[in-house]
């Protein structure tokens, strides 16, 4: 089969004008977040002397096949530059997850020993690492310098961009693969095209493309425009979904909705044209209609309700302050960066933004912002009046972990809906190692 893809698959460097998924001009603004940096490009104290780059941040969504985009976007080089921060193995939770991942994926498609997986935007080798001990091949595909993390703690990795010539190299070298997964990484691609063509190249005749992302039915319903940044250039639904691999020789045939992100799916997508199409898929594309997702009503909506939750967040800060109360940041992940870089707050109304010992982006700054992130050891020491939790969707085993290290702190959590938790409604459960 010729590799042929459209030409819109692959995401031009600037202003987007058409939809990505479709190609479609009927395109409307929802929400304008301004002009922002890349939220991962934290700074270090030399660079705060420094020009700093922003783009325009824009949701848009396709009237079309519903799906969400940004209008603008970044060359992909630049923004998962070799020194990218992000490491999956950081956050506990996470790493409990992706093991469930590999789990699932062996019991759903009964994988055997010498079946190959491969993990495309790999990040550490967390998700891979569920499969040691069992036989099973597995190779990472990662783009940045945390491929050599993985390869350190013997998840074979390969340091690339995953396109058509990666996909026909990996194939003469390793055999072809049953599974190719990518979890929070197929709405962030230029290539996408190169992306499908690749695992199409790559995959078994029975083979499976897994993709996992955030999910716009959750993102809208519960007015999560955090999950905007430069990174994500989609945000998927499932019409959307069906309507990109409508376009290729596969069939997205199984749907699973998560609660990773505050909210993802998981499309099962078989190699081939025709194949038999679960309930469940059936099942969500009518919820989507359902709620909305094919009005331009219910997105206008959504964006009133974000407009208020700015409001509400920047009151109380404000107030909290001129009170003379200490109120401070737990958790740097990408999403804090829109929030705090749309809602207008720096370090003289927030001092700091605490992270995990482990975390790489320990003795940075927030782009944009310049608020520094610092060992959240602070804050069992300086105990606060306030502790916003800006990684809101582990909003419940943070502030768990938090009090019983001996924080005494209430906590704001700023989306879906503003809300103040007091220390005293925790529950601390105790687990066994």
């Amino acid at each position: 089969m010729k590799l042929n893809y459209p030409s819109h698959h692959l995401v031009k460097t600037g202003h987007i004008s058409n939809c990505q998924v479709c190609n479609s001009k009927k395109v409307h603004l929802i929400l304008d977040l301004g002009h922002q940096p890349l939220c991962d490009t934290l700074l270090t104290k030399e660079m705060l002397g420094q020009p700093e780059k922003t783009y325009p941040l824009r949701m848009m969504w396709c009237e079309n096949c519903t799906n969400a985009q940004i209008d603008y976007c970044v060359d992909g080089s630049e923004v998962f530059h070799p020194e990218y921060p992000y490491k999956s193995g950081v956050t506990k939770e996470l790493v409990e997850y992706q093991i469930k991942i590999a789990e699932s994926l062996i019991k759903k498609y009964n994988l055997k020993k010498n079946d190959l997986v491969i993990d495309v935007g790999s990040n550490d080798g967390t998700l891979l690492s569920g499969f040691k001990g069992t036989g099973i091949k597995t190779l990472g595909v990662e783009p940045t310098n945390i491929a050599k993390i993985a390869n350190k703690s013997g998840i074979k990795t390969i340091q690339k961009f995953f396109d058509i010539k990666l996909a026909k190299e990996i194939k003469k070298k390793y055999g072809q693969a049953s599974i190719i997964i990518t979890t929070n990484m197929f709405a962030h691609m230029q290539t996408i095209g190169e992306v499908i063509m690749g695992a199409h190249a790559l995959l078994k005749d029975d083979g499976v493309f897994i993709s996992e992302t955030h999910y716009l039915l959750n993102v809208v319903e519960g007015g999560q425009f955090d999950t905007v940044y430069h990174e994500h250039l989609r945000t998927y639904s499932l019409k959307g979904l069906i309507t990109l691999f409508d376009q290729y020789d596969f069939t997205v045939v199984d749907v699973e909705r998560g609660d990773r992100y505050g909210g993802n799916i998981r499309v099962h997508v078989m190699k081939g044209k025709g194949r038999k199409v679960s309930q469940a898929v059936k099942d969500l594309l009518k919820l989507e209609e359902k709620s909305g997702l094919g009005k331009l009503k219910t997105f206008l909506e959504c964006a009133e309700r974000i407009k208020k939750a700015r409001l509400e967040f920047m009151d109380f800060l404000i107030s909290t302050n001129r009170k003379g109360k200490h109120i401070v940041g737990n958790s740097c992940p990408g999403r804090c960066s829109t929030l705090l870089n749309y809602y207008g707050v720096d370090s003289e109304l927030l001092p700091y933004l605490a992270e995990q010992p482990a975390s790489l982006k320990l003795g940075m700054y927030l782009p944009g912002k310049h608020i520094p992130v610092v060992n959240n050891q602070i804050l069992i020491d300086e105990q606060p009046d306030y502790v916003i939790l800006f990684a809101w969707h582990y909003a419940r085993p943070i502030m768990e972990q938090l009090k019983a290290r001996g924080l005494k702190s209430d906590f704001v959590i700023p989306l879906p809906d503003f809300q103040i938790v007091k220390n005293k409604e925790v529950k601390v459960t105790t687990k066994k190692k």
